[in-house]
């Protein structure tokens, strides 16, 4: 558990950074044999930018939210359009964004940070920190580590069907092949409560957002949080009438009542409140809403809120050369940024948290979002330049947007938009 410099899970975390070999080719060499040139940005050019509400308009995207990174730096933000387009409220610079699976990477960090600190060991099998109630008997589930729900390879699904009955088994033995899974990130989640005796977000406040100046990020729910919320709006193709189900929303403002009658707020909430309270939510719900104790809890894997300047703050750890003593380190920035495993014939990889891929134009690493088919965002990086760009949205083909302005600030046209 503990990771002292001399301890083999120390030494194995800076081995797989290091090895060359898990990687098509060596990340740090490619990306300093890649740095553009100094006045390159990925600022989007001005005609781009003159153009896009008309993109907004064809695609029936209501908001979009930017922001970019250069030399480590958060040197331009960008927020556009309606936080909700039945209402015409207009977005602002304090308006949050629905971040959906850009929720996995923040969190990864967090998770980095714990093993910087000696609090958790990445090849330590989860179940000897915490084994949840609906874990399946099963030998493979024996052998899931932080590092395989880092890097997605513990063969179990993204979610469950039926949580509420279903038990939780790994598909394939663990190590083996890569499953994008949110079990597995929720999993770990509940290993980080157990591991720090906090709530999700009171962990994310204390480790990362409030020493990264992320003061409007949480993983959470509140009057507040709600208040500055956007709504997600249908994608263009879909011609239901009328605003569609706010997933979140819904379930956790039901929470709220709760908490509220408790006297205790949603990020103050451990998976064990969310299971005392589900009957009470389930009472004043329509059926199918909240399902299971999972359905009111902040989520690492898909909850998180942030303004675009905020995750821009995040993505500017990721790519800046100074550190300060709460951050990872550097050997473990360069393990988040390696390939973690092996699978053959992929044209991307996965490191820890992030996804990886290696362009004409250098290497990159990115994550993208969706959430209830109505919030789409992405999130690109590069080293080399000390760069990256975050695009965050409100409707279903926020998609096609956001790919429009990676292209045009970037130049990069990554096979993560066509496969």
């Amino acid at each position: 558990m503990n990771l002292t410099p001399q301890s083999p899970a120390r030494r194995y975390l800076l081995k797989t950074a290091a090895l060359s070999t898990l990687a098509s080719v060596a990340w740090p060499q490619r990306a300093r044999a890649a740095a553009c040139d100094d006045a390159d940005t990925w600022i989007p050019p001005d005609d781009f930018l003159d153009d896009l509400p008309r993109l907004m308009r064809a695609l029936r995207v209501p908001a979009i939210g930017m922001a970019v990174v250069e030399r480590g730096e958060v040197v331009w933000s960008r927020n556009l359009g309606l936080a909700n387009a039945g209402t015409r409220a207009p977005v602002s610079d304090t308006t949050l964004f629905e971040d959906a699976s850009l929720s996995k990477p923040v969190f990864a960090y967090a998770v980095l940070q714990l093993a910087d600190q000696g609090v958790i060991d990445l090849d330590q099998p989860l179940a000897q920190y915490h084994r949840p109630e609906y874990l399946a008997a099963h030998p493979w589930n024996e052998q899931v580590t932080a590092r395989d729900v880092l890097r997605h390879s513990t063969g179990l699904p993204n979610w469950r069907k039926d949580p509420a009955n279903e038990k939780l088994v790994p598909a394939v033995k663990p190590g083996t092949r890569i499953d994008y899974s949110g079990e597995a990130i929720f999993w770990l989640q509940r290993v980080m409560e157990t591991l720090t005796g906090e709530s999700l977000d009171q962990s994310m406040q204390r480790l990362l957002f409030g020493p990264a100046g992320m003061h409007d990020s949480s993983y959470t729910w509140s009057a507040d949080l709600a208040a500055r919320s956007v709504y997600g709006h249908r994608a263009v193709e879909d011609e239901a009438p009328g605003m569609p189900p706010q997933m979140l929303r819904e379930q956790w403002s039901a929470a709220q009542v709760i908490a509220d009658r408790w006297g205790k707020p949603l990020s103050a909430w451990h998976y064990e409140d969310a299971a005392r309270a589900l009957p009470l939510v389930q009472a004043i719900t329509p059926e199918g809403l909240v399902n299971w104790p999972g359905d009111i809890l902040a989520n690492a894997a898909a909850s998180l809120r942030t303004t675009p300047q905020d995750y821009a703050r995040f993505m500017a750890l990721m790519v800046r050369t100074r550190r300060e003593s709460w951050q990872i380190t550097d050997a473990t920035r360069r393990a988040m940024l390696t390939r973690q495993i092996d699978v053959p014939a992929r044209w991307t990889d996965k490191g820890l948290g992030w996804n990886l891929e290696a362009t004409p134009r250098g290497p990159v690493f990115y994550h993208s979002g969706s959430n209830g088919g109505i919030f789409k965002n992405f999130a690109l990086g590069d080293l080399a330049g000390q760069r990256a760009l975050v695009v965050l949205t409100n409707a279903g083909s926020g998609n096609v947007l956001y790919r429009r302005v990676v292209r045009a600030a970037t130049g990069h046209d990554l096979l993560t938009f066509d496969l």
